[in-house]
């Protein structure tokens, strides 16, 4: 049965957006969280499960949409990097706001080091999961195994996180009643995030060339 809950912030505005467009807007908010950052997958598919305990959304099909979002904008950094290549890529995506290029670097340094398998695990680690595909789009990875790997590892990662918020469902008075604390602290996350941002280009810019 569906309860009534007052979300409000960033879990309110993700709340809408999966009531008006369904199960698929899991995949649009996890697809635009490749080119995105400040869209928490942490934060999002939580609560896609937890919606989905309620009745709200059906279940096999938010892990589904979650996946295919995450496929959808992987096969774009594979795709750019793979027309453009790496260092044309890095310096296109790097004037993106709240996007650095030592991002970047450190996701092409650990497919280097780790090759096939970066693009499974990467994509269980934040920071990595969504720069992963822009070098093995570079270095012409093979787009079957990209593809199986990037699906597996997504699949795992967005599963235990729905897993996790469906797991929330018999405790919907706590979400209701601590959502805006959460909120809180998910503001002050993206606000130190983009403060470590400006703060770490600022000294590169000092930084004798």
């Amino acid at each position: 049965m569906s309860l009534p809950l007052e979300l409000t912030g960033i879990l309110g505005w993700a709340e809408s957006v999966l009531d008006a467009v369904g199960a698929w807007g899991v995949g649009l908010l996890v697809a635009l969280e490749t080119v995105f950052p400040p869209i928490p997958s942490e934060a999002i598919l939580p609560l896609a499960g937890f919606l989905s305990a309620q009745g709200r959304l059906s279940l096999p099909l938010v892990v589904i949409a979650a996946t295919v979002g995450s496929y959808l904008g992987a096969m774009a950094l594979y795709g750019l990097g793979s027309m453009l290549g790496l260092e044309r890529s890095i310096a296109a995506l790097s004037k993106l706001p709240l996007v650095d290029r030592e991002d970047f670097e450190k996701a092409a340094d650990w497919f280097e080091r780790h090759g096939k398998a970066s693009v499974f695990f990467g994509r269980l680690i934040p920071g990595v999961r969504s720069l992963i595909s822009l070098p093995a789009g570079a270095k012409r990875m093979s787009l079957g195994s990209f593809s199986l790997l990037t699906i597996a590892g997504s699949g795992i990662w967005n599963g235990l996180l729905i897993g996790f918020g469906a797991l929330l469902g018999t405790q919907y008075q706590l979400v209701d009643r601590y959502s805006g604390y959460l909120n809180y602290v998910l503001w002050a996350a993206l606000l130190a995030f983009v403060g470590w941002l400006v703060l770490r280009r600022v000294r590169q810019r000092r930084q004798p060339g």
